[in-house]
């Protein structure tokens, strides 16, 4: 069922408004997307309709527009030229159906798991690429079909506009929030320049042009028609896609969520991650068989519905519906906006995406967090946002680790006139502590009574119950009595030299859980 209820200050005027600013962006971002991948442009637009309508209809965020990405398309395009696009479309059912399974199973809370710094390398990272993303449109190919830059009043002309389109868009909400300002910077540079007849003023349609290499290419379709993927269904079709497909659904779904969190900070609400897994899946499989090409969540879309007051389901149903009425009657209208129009929006959208908070930041916070800023931002921009943010958790993880190895610190007291002594570890014991752990103890050199306890250390991993046993062994070939204390039932279950040695005493031995796969 449709969630329009809205709260006070949701609206649908708001809602509607907002969603007809991004169906105009999206036309050519889905275009581009569609061409990276190496397909028809309708395959592209239709996957933007039904991923943005299903997913802005039975996600887990309102107002996260969803729809053809290039994080996906970079993937695609090796699978298109080698088997074909059928074989695309089994590839966008199955990356569906992977996705509903990670939200029927509750993967989404995973994405809690990513550092801030990683977030903030994220948006930066992305703000770049949309950055970059715009500079193509700055260039125009020459007869023998090479890109080069716009010389002289034609560059002028295309700066002049994108400096008009983000003049409006920044001060209008100044004077009034009536109408999103973003919508009426497109109309009023389109109608500037059919009003004055700028010849020079590059439009949508002159960008089809150049991409398909057809002066009369159009953007004009007809509702998407179900289609079944003409492969064949064996066990080496599988082969095939299932590579792709999970890459696919981890990409859309690592993209998806991360935009979700983004969301939630700028709205100061919370969506549903689980839900909104299962929203991309299901749009994904529907898109599949419709001669889509799968989709995931838009950052830069997503932003242009926020800052235009689409925080509603409304605003992305109402944003899927005009692109189909784009491409079904209002084609014509489309391509004459001027190109410069939605390079300002996009740019507006940069401007705002980038924490620029985060460049203060850097000499505030510690050299490791702003490595994992600066590494996730390079990576997002070199390579790919789902390369980025892996690679961003396992340096935080890792630094991590590094920081907490070196809380390990341990004790030593001397009793029964130097017949006994005791140690007292305190701190976490995992496998980066280990060694800064067996580094304490010195069994040549001890009595012939040893107590550890454990009453101030927690072990985390099998790691740390590993060097237990090991340490237990060792002074039993001294011949040294051992006595341990204060483990949870977990380590004394998982021990195997020294769980004789353990002291069990239930009113003060702790409980807590032990990461490893032996007590699942």
């Amino acid at each position: 069922m449709l969630q329009l209820i809205y709260k006070r200050s949701q609206s649908m005027k708001a809602d509607v408004l907002s969603g007809l600013t991004v169906a105009l962006a999206l036309v050519p971002e889905a275009v581009a997307f569609a061409f990276v991948a190496g397909v028809d442009p309708l395959v592209g637009l239709y996957a933007a309709f039904m991923v943005g309508l299903i997913t802005a209809s039975i996600g887990g965020r309102p107002g996260m527009i969803s729809g053809a990405t290039g994080a996906l398309a970079v993937v695609m395009v090796s699978l298109v030229a080698q088997h074909g696009v059928e074989y695309l479309f089994a590839t966008v059912v199955l990356m569906g159906i992977l996705q509903i399974a990670a939200g029927i199973f509750r993967l989404g809370k995973f994405i809690r798991m990513v550092p801030h710094p990683v977030m903030l390398g994220f948006v930066n990272g992305l703000a770049i690429v949309i950055f970059l993303a715009q500079m193509k449109q700055f260039q125009i190919a020459d007869a023998d079909g090479v890109l080069g830059w716009m010389q002289g009043e034609q560059m002028a002309i295309m700066l002049g506009l994108v400096a008009l389109t983000m003049a409006i868009i920044h001060f209008l909400p100044k004077l009034t929030t009536a109408v999103p300002s973003t919508l009426v910077a497109i109309l009023a540079v389109t109608g500037l320049v059919i009003g004055l007849d700028i010849d020079a003023a590059r439009s949508v349609q002159d960008v089809l042009a150049d991409m398909t290499g057809d002066a009369s290419a159009s953007i004009a379709g007809g509702l998407p028609q179900f289609h079944i993927p003409m492969v064949e269904l064996n066990i080496e079709t599988l082969k095939i896609i299932f590579p792709y497909a999970l890459i696919l659904a981890a990409i859309g779904l690592i993209e998806s969520l991360l935009t979700l969190t983004l969301i939630d900070e700028i709205t100061e609400t919370r969506g549903r991650g689980n839900k909104e897994c299962v929203g991309q899946g299901v749009a994904n499989v529907a898109t599949g068989f419709f001669g889509g090409m799968g989709g995931c969540a838009m950052i830069g879309q997503s932003m242009i519905n926020i800052s235009s007051g689409g925080t509603g389901r409304a605003s992305g149903i109402s944003a899927a519906l005009f692109l189909l009425l784009f491409i079904m009657v209002g084609s014509s209208w489309i391509e004459i906006i001027p190109v410069a129009a939605l390079v300002g929006v996009m740019f507006i959208v940069v401007i705002g995406t980038f924490e620029w908070a985060s460049l203060n930041m850097m000499r505030k916070i510690p050299p490791s967090d702003a490595i994992v800023v600066v590494t996730v931002t390079v990576v997002t921009v070199l390579t790919d946002l789902a390369i980025a943010v892996i690679v961003g958790v396992i340096v935080s993880a890792l630094v991590f680790a590094w920081k907490h190895a070196k809380h390990m610190l341990v004790e030593t007291s001397m009793h029964n006139n130097g017949f006994l002594k005791v140690y007292k570890p305190s701190g976490p014991l995992f496998f980066g502590s280990v060694q800064a752990f067996r580094d304490n103890f010195t069994p040549k050199f001890d009595p012939q009574e040893v107590i550890i306890d454990f009453a101030n250390c927690r072990v985390m991993d099998h790691s740390g119950v590993e060097v237990i046993d090991s340490l237990v062994e060792r002074y039993q070939k001294a011949g040294i009595d051992i006595h341990i204390r204060h483990l949870s039932l977990e380590c004394i279950q998982l021990l195997k030299k020294a769980g004789s040695v353990v002291e069990i005493n239930r009113a003060e031995d702790p409980n807590y859980k032990v990461a490893d796969d032996k007590l699942a």
